[in-house]
């Protein structure tokens, strides 16, 4: 006999969607927690499937931004987040073993057992932006899979050839209750955000994240979101600044800017702003030379997003702020073979330009200059909270100041998200950057269920709870926790 508890609607009334959840979810209910070697296993496969298709995943990011750095897709779509799946292989046993945390006196003494366990949550969504879009799949999917969780992917439909490649991939060695990759465009999104999962995980802009909230708040899904936002870059008075250009145009230039922890702004102070200037020039003009013909150099993701931030850059242009171009082998206008755009500073821009209250989210650069630390303090802190905030320079009590009087979801001192090579340190966000975090142990906490088990010893406090109450019983409880 079935039990009405059981009981599902038939297929035909099911979209395919809510098939996926619904295998995924039976296999977990059927089959219970994955133990030690499933989870090492399934780290194994995907570590395999990374190492062994990087070449294609490159050609498909190529194919998908137009041009696209090499170096870029191999290193940071690939290898990056083969080390952070190293990483959870390697502790994940650890991780797994419940944690003790010590019953209270005096049935600490009499037997009684507290501690922690990391249960797995069930199902995961997973919805990966186009920027990285390998890197930020993988990423989550192996914090999803370490937690003993089972997976569903919405790759970025504004990367259909590398969302294909995804799909082909995991379904060759993931069984669809494992792991499943559902592609589409924005109607599927919507409809993916709207379902019952156990936690959703999205990476991408707070615009679309605001969306994805509302939908999944309609079942109480619990969401991580890496939204990023306006990273500022503060440098100090005493900075080494040959080696802060080097490190911010790095990242800068990386992905043409396309990336959440990117470099979105820098303060520098007023009297080493030429100095700034003539260093950001020479390290352009020393690494890429030229940038419409270099394969260094890649691309805007398409030919709306180089209009908006180009639109930016004009609309400053228009309102008499100056623009400097790092290379002028490309303008503003389109071109006709490729959506790349020169890194361009924006030297004091008002702050409502859009260029100053939107995320860049590109290769463009304001620059503002400042003679109090104070006042870099409270403008960053008028703003959104970012996602990271750099600081240059040498002065303990500038770092002191940043560090304890504004808020981001992390800080690095003289170098550029340096904290996100870092497994052993959470990456997220904090309010308009974000909620929650992944990688490493933060990661697999984030995506299972910290169960309290207590296990009751010799005497239990029960008793002394019924009634009928008594003074004499209310003054020892009075004295034992009073």
């Amino acid at each position: 006999m079935t039990s009405p508890v059981c009981e599902q609607p038939s297929a035909a009334n099911t979209s395919p969607l809510e098939m996926s959840l619904r295998r995924q979810r039976d296999s977990f209910i059927r089959d219970g927690y994955p133990d030690l070697r499933t989870r090492l296993d399934r780290l194994d496969r995907l570590i395999a499937l990374l190492r062994e298709n990087k070449q294609r995943f490159a050609d498909a990011l190529r194919a998908d931004y137009g041009a696209r750095s090499h170096f870029d897709s191999v290193v940071f779509d690939v290898l990056v987040p083969i080390e952070s799946l190293k990483y959870l292989r390697k502790h994940t046993a650890k991780w797994m073993r419940p944690e003790k945390r010590g019953a209270k006196f005096p049935l600490n003494l009499l037997g009684a057992d507290a501690h922690v366990f990391y249960q797995p949550l069930g199902v995961v969504g997973i919805v990966a932006p186009w920027n990285f879009p390998v890197q930020l799949t993988f990423s989550p999917l192996g914090n999803a899979i370490s937690a003993g969780n089972r997976a569903i992917i919405k790759p970025s439909e504004l990367t259909p050839a590398t969302s294909a490649l995804i799909e082909e991939l995991i379904s060759e060695r993931f069984a669809p209750e494992e792991i499943a990759v559902i592609n589409g465009g924005p109607d599927v999104a919507a409809a993916f955000s709207a379902l019952p999962f156990d936690h959703l995980v999205f990476t991408g802009a707070p615009s679309i994240a605001k969306h994805v909230m509302r939908a999944a708040a309609e079942n109480l899904v619990p969401l991580t979101l890496e939204l990023g936002g306006k990273c500022p870059v503060i440098i100090g008075e005493n900075a080494d600044l040959n080696a802060a250009v080097e490190r911010v145009f790095t990242f800068k230039t990386m992905n043409a800017g396309q990336i959440c922890l990117a470099p979105d702004y820098t303060y520098i102070p007023e009297a080493r702003l030429g100095e700034f200037v003539q260093l950001c020039k020479a390290f352009m003009e020393k690494n890429f030379t030229t940038l419409s013909a270099n394969d260094d150099y890649g691309s805007v993701i398409n030919a709306r997003h180089r209009e908006r931030i180009a639109g930016y850059i004009r609309e400053a242009q228009e309102r008499g702020h100056e623009i400097i171009p790092l290379c002028d082998d490309i303008g503003l206008e389109p071109h006709p073979d490729h959506n790349k755009l020169a890194p361009t500073l924006v030297i004091n821009p008002d702050d409502d330009c859009k260029i100053m209250t939107d995320e860049i989210f590109g290769p463009a650069m304001p620059v503002k200059t400042y003679s109090d630390m104070n006042q870099v303090i409270g403008a960053v802190n008028r703003g959104e909270r970012p996602l990271a905030l750099y600081y240059f320079g040498k002065s303990n009590r500038e770092i002191a100041q940043l560090k304890q009087r504004t808020v981001s979801g992390g800080m690095v001192v003289n170098d550029v998200a340096a904290h996100v090579l870092q497994d052993t340190m959470p990456l997220g966000g904090v309010g308009h950057s974000g909620m929650g975090s992944y990688h490493g142990f933060d990661g697999f906490r984030q995506l299972s269920h910290a169960k309290a088990f207590y296990k009751q010893g010799l005497v239990s406090l029960t008793p002394y709870f019924k009634a009928p109450h008594t003074d004499k019983m209310l003054k020892l409880l009075e004295k034992l926790m009073g």
